[in-house]
């Protein structure tokens, strides 16, 4: 019994190899029909290409497509370092970008408060209306929800910024106390094991999250291709569009979108992250930090609290 036992493990074991090896050779092909057959996807006038975007969005082709990518981005990257070195600084600088710009969220926050309280207050006004011709016009409550949005840029769209300008606290027991390149193997560790399977985790459960608010017959994660090809038959877009009050926000779907775009920005930084501390554990110590596009700060200044314990 133990040796037919022993057996079955074996025999799932390299059942389990042959089946990720052959998708990393599929993905290939995969990505290559993408890209040479965009219609089949991106014509959303064609109801089947929405569900196919839908279905290949959470698909199993599509993670291995995204996998093998890393796969091959790192073992160039190991074989010339300028390669990887290059990557760090695109996708660091990708992260930088949009957090610097998203940043100002914040302060479009404070504004849009500041203005709702005179307009509240002073002017007794029930509503605001923005531009001319034909102006955007809401009720204050609209507005006073919308300050959801700004909020859920920040954090959303600021999130990897913040962790290349090394803004998160950190609760250290272990970390400070090794040697360098210890602490860099920690880091690999962490890319890979913690960082990716997590983005990949809730990547799968806010995709299919977004869409089902914002078409019908709602897709399902447990849906094959044919099957929701089928359901594209009657696939009609029904953008939710309800608020927590009757004249309240109406837009909520987009804080699904920036749920897709969190995640998806922290695996691409997880990349950023992984390859940075491979470089700088071969490297050692003189190339901690290098080509860092970090924030100026004002002398005597900190960029965070950091926590130690």
């Amino acid at each position: 019994m133990e040796e037919e036992a022993t057996g079955s493990a074996i025999g799932a074991l390299g059942d389990g190899i042959l089946w990720v090896l052959t998708n990393i050779a599929m993905a290939f092909y995969n990505f290559g029909y993408a890209i040479t057959h965009p219609q089949l996807w991106l014509d959303w006038s064609d109801k089947e290409a929405v569900m196919r975007f839908i279905y290949y969005g959470g698909s199993v082709e599509f993670f291995f497509v995204v996998f093998t990518a890393f796969l091959v981005m790192t073992a160039v990257g190991m074989y010339n370092n300028r390669f990887m070195w290059g990557a760090v600084r695109v996708l660091e600088g990708f992260a930088n970008t949009v957090g610097r710009l998203f940043a100002w969220a914040g302060l479009l926050m404070v504004l849009q408060q500041v203005i709702i309280v005179f307009m509240q207050r002073i002017f007794t006004r029930p509503d605001i209306s923005i531009g001319f011709g034909i102006p955007l016009q809401f009720d204050i409550s609209w507005y006073a929800e919308e300050l959801k949005l700004y909020n859920a840029l920040v954090v959303s769209l600021c999130l990897t910024y913040t962790f290349v300008q090394g803004g998160h606290v950190r609760v250290d027991l272990v970390y400070s106390a090794v040697r360098f390149r210890t602490k860099k193997v920690i880091d690999m560790f962490g890319s890979l094991f913690f960082m990716m399977p997590m983005a990949v985790l809730i990547w799968m459960y806010s995709w299919y999250f977004l869409w089902r608010h914002l078409i019908v017959p709602k897709p399902s994660a447990s849906d094959q291709l044919d099957r929701l090809l089928m359901k594209s038959r009657a696939l009609r877009w029904n953008v939710e569009t309800i608020g927590f009050s009757p004249n309240g926000f109406t837009g909520y779907f987009l804080f699904k979108i920036l749920m897709v775009a969190l995640v998806g920005m922290i695996f691409i930084h997880a990349i950023a992250y992984f390859f940075r501390s491979y470089l700088e554990w071969k490297e050692g110590e003189e190339s901690e930090n290098k080509y860092l596009d970090k924030d100026v700060l004002e002398e005597g200044e900190e960029p965070y609290d950091h926590a130690e314990f």
